[in-house]
């Protein structure tokens, strides 16, 4: 199996969470092709894919609201970015289901990005944002609200409890407020108060995840539709012995049994315990 095949069978077992990092990734390598950084490595993004304050702009492209969650301004931004969104999405994901988690990640963006945009616009401030920074922060701050008491084993830290390193974050951002980069951690703050929200409503029995569960389930059940075959013959030869028919069954269910062990080892362990005979399996299985 070459790096390729890895990485596609990384992407299709991975969940949501390990999706998300990569289409960032993705986005990002887009990035390189289209939008040429200058000399210190910044991209300028034009005006329809990052998220402006000017509301000539938001409100004629309100695609922006959620397209600026997903490029980052540089490599590092996006390195820090997805190491701290792998860990945040570890800890909301031992809690919560990936429906919830791609909910918040979506909503909590939005929400981020509609401060970010007023706040500056009622300030007499124009400027533009890009990064994933709001949604993690959302991510991070539902899973410290949740289990604010979790024990976290830091490298060089050893166990510190969750809510301690949330709260780090946030005084960072609260320090660097007004900085250059006062609009994206004012997107933060406001991630961070929605992914707080977000909790607290869950927990009274409102679930907002489920505005975007219903909207994607609808474009799916759309598309599944018009590309389903309304009507099929099925026509059967009673002539022809029944021993094939059985025996292929029965190897699917062994090939299925295989699959179900090495994907229960993957939720265990994770996918790197897996040999490259397994990583082979699982990728002509999937075929």
């Amino acid at each position: 199996m070459n790096i390729l095949d890895d990485l596609k069978l990384q992407y299709k077992l991975g969940g949501i969470a390990m999706k998300l990092i990569y289409w960032n990734i993705a986005c990002f390598l887009i990035s390189l092709v289209f939008f040429w950084p200058n000399f210190t490595g910044a991209f300028a993004y034009p005006n329809w894919l990052a998220l402006s304050s000017d509301p000539q702009v938001f409100l004629f492209k309100p695609w922006t609201l959620l397209t600026y969650a997903f490029f980052h301004f540089d490599f590092w931004h996006l390195l820090f970015n997805m190491m701290v969104l792998n860990f945040a999405s570890n800890l909301f994901l031992t809690f919560f289901t990936q429906k919830q988690y791609l909910g918040l990640y979506i909503l909590s963006a939005l929400f981020a990005g509609l401060v970010f945009a007023l706040s500056f616009y009622f300030s007499n401030i124009y400027g533009s944002i890009v990064g994933a920074s709001a949604a993690i922060m959302a991510i991070l701050v539902a899973a410290t609200t949740y289990s604010p008491l979790m024990n976290v084993r830091l490298f060089l830290f050893g166990n510190v409890k969750l809510w301690h390193i949330t709260a780090v974050i946030l005084i960072l951002d609260l320090v660097q407020l007004r900085s250059v980069n006062m609009g994206g951690h004012i997107s933060h703050f406001a991630g961070a108060f929605f992914g707080f929200i977000f909790i607290k409503l869950l927990q009274n029995g409102t679930d907002l995840s489920v505005i975007i569960s219903r909207i994607l389930d609808f474009f799916a059940n759309l598309f599944g539709k018009s590309s389903s075959t309304p009507f099929k013959k099925v026509h059967k030869n009673y002539n022809k012995p029944s021993e094939k028919p059985i025996s292929r069954i029965v190897t699917k269910d062994k090939t299925q049994q295989q699959i179900d062990e090495i994907l229960d080892k993957i939720s265990q362990s994770g996918y790197d315990c897996l040999t490259k005979e397994e990583k082979e399996f699982l990728f002509k299985a999937g075929k």
